[in-house]
């Protein structure tokens, strides 16, 4: 297993801070966030030292991802809530703030729970001859198998 020895997940993981954990396998753990955003804010990492989206492996997404159903529906249950919003944030600009790769799964009990979501559309500016031209930049960027 890698680690870094300044990381704060990682010191969780190795136990040497404590957590409230809801889920752990060999790969995977899941644990309370400490705000609490709204109850049940629940924070899943790998247990492998990966600093964001852009230096995970297929291997690690593949086995990371597969329980975060698992997850979200334990929250479901427990709570009894009317959805759940699942966040990333890779990169400092997006507000990264812990450098070991994790997702939030917010629990959403209504609209006044105390999470907001800021979504902007852009539609007006953009023709479908732009939209094609980036999604041909971004298809000329993906790393075929």
């Amino acid at each position: 297993m890698v680690h870094d020895a300044n990381c704060i997940f990682c010191k969780i993981v190795e136990g040497q801070i404590p957590a409230s954990k809801v889920y752990e396998d060999d790969n995977v753990l899941a644990f309370l966030d400490l705000s609490q955003v709204t109850e049940g804010h629940t924070l899943v990492i790998p247990k492998n030292h990966v600093e964001n989206i852009f230096s995970m492996t297929e291997e690690t997404a593949s086995v990371y991802f597969k329980k975060m159903p698992i997850i979200a529906n334990a929250i479901k249950k427990a709570f009894n809530v009317e959805g759940v919003n699942i966040i990333n944030n890779s990169g400092a600009v997006s507000g990264q703030t812990v450098f070991h790769y994790h997702m939030h799964i917010l629990p959403r009990y209504g609209k006044n729970d105390g999470f907001d979501v800021k979504w902007e559309t852009n539609t007006e500016n953009y023709t479908n001859e732009h939209l094609q031209k980036i999604a041909k930049c971004i298809e000329n960027n993906i790393i075929k198998q």
